[in-house]
């Protein structure tokens, strides 16, 4: 049986680990208070740059009515100051972030400390919504909830200091999944301007990926099959993981039949992940729909390694290349 190798860093950053063996969860409530507790043990852990980010709150609604956060995260406030205040002749560049938690857990507040880390290391202002989360709000809701705050930057954002005509959407794990759907809407909208990038980390895509015990990343993921089976169908319910049931594409980017039209495209994924083929199928089809596209597959390292094992040089080097693709903003042209 074939077999992948263990990034070395990651193993011995990870080794402590080694012996503990995860609760499966049985339903959606579990999952959600096992994520949670995992999501707080290690980004909580992602040490907290040095320089200055400031965190404060704009509200918005969403299409049902309902208020809704949006988080902003300010780096080196005493030198932006005059590029935010309401007015400014100079709106920036910004990151639209959407945190991932499966579909079903997660919040900026857990997500706070990456957050932080990209805007840190990017000098961007960083934007991130309170999106509701299945099962008590499936879809369409979270993605309406994403999409009404793109629109509140497009109508507001000049006001703040945000120059909406570049804007990145960065999304994380499902927030990656979101992050393509909402991308898909805006396009079949016709949203204006239009998303400047589109940055898709180990992003959740497609509802019918399934893996075989004899896979050989099977012994190494962190996010299971279970997991994504139980995350998916608390998200659409039954059809879930069904072939030829009407699932969006808004909802599972995947399924999309034509993806030309998106924004240039930042994706990357670990090889021991249960996403890798789902991500490197995606950005295949954006590359022969003719959408720039810039592809990164890390070797020996799973589902959420850059939290694990944040010191090691591959965490490092992926951290340097999201920068970079995010801070490409700041060379296009102001609107």
């Amino acid at each position: 049986m074939a077999t992948l190798r263990v990034d070395p860093d990651y193993q011995q950053a990870t080794a402590a680990y080694a012996g503990i063996v995860a609760p499966v969860p049985q339903d959606a409530a579990a999952l959600r208070r096992l994520n949670d507790a995992a999501i707080a043990a290690v980004v909580g852990k992602v040490p907290v740059p040095e320089r200055t980010v400031t965190e404060t709150t704009l509200q918005y609604t969403s299409a049902d009515g309902t208020p809704l956060t949006l988080h902003r995260f300010t780096p080196n406030p005493a030198q932006t100051t005059a590029n935010t205040t309401s007015g400014s002749s100079s709106p920036q560049p910004a990151v639209f972030y959407l945190h991932g938690g499966g579909l079903v857990s997660g919040s900026v507040a857990l997500f706070r400390q990456d957050i932080m880390r990209y805007a840190a290391s990017t000098n961007l202002s960083i934007l991130a919504p309170a999106y509701r989360l299945a099962p008590a709000h499936p879809f369409p809701t979270p993605l309406h909830d994403v999409y009404a705050a793109l629109e509140y930057l497009r109508d507001h954002g000049r006001g703040h200091g945000i120059d909406a005509a570049r804007l990145a959407v960065m999304g994380v794990s499902a927030g990656g999944g979101l992050a393509a759907g909402v991308a898909l809407a805006a396009r079949d909208r016709g949203l204006a301007p239009p998303i400047a990038r589109l940055v898709l980390v180990c992003p959740m895509l497609d509802d019918r990926t399934r893996i075989a015990d004899a896979d050989p990343r099977a012994a190494h993921l962190t996010w299971t099959g279970r997991k994504n089976e139980i995350g998916w169908a608390a998200y659409l319910g039954r059809d879930a993981g069904v072939e030829g049931t009407d699932v969006s594409p808004w909802a599972a980017p995947a399924r999309a039949a034509d993806v030309s039209g998106l924004p240039p495209t930042y994706l990357d994924v670990g090889g021991l992940d249960l996403f890798r083929d789902e991500s490197l199928a995606f950005a295949a089809r954006l590359a022969r729909a003719n959408v720039d596209v810039e592809l990164h597959l890390y070797p020996g390292v799973p589902h959420a390694w850059e939290w694990l094992a944040v010191g090691a040089p591959v965490t490092r080097r992926a951290m340097e290349n999201r920068a970079r693709a995010l801070m490409d903003l700041q060379a296009q042209r102001l609107s």
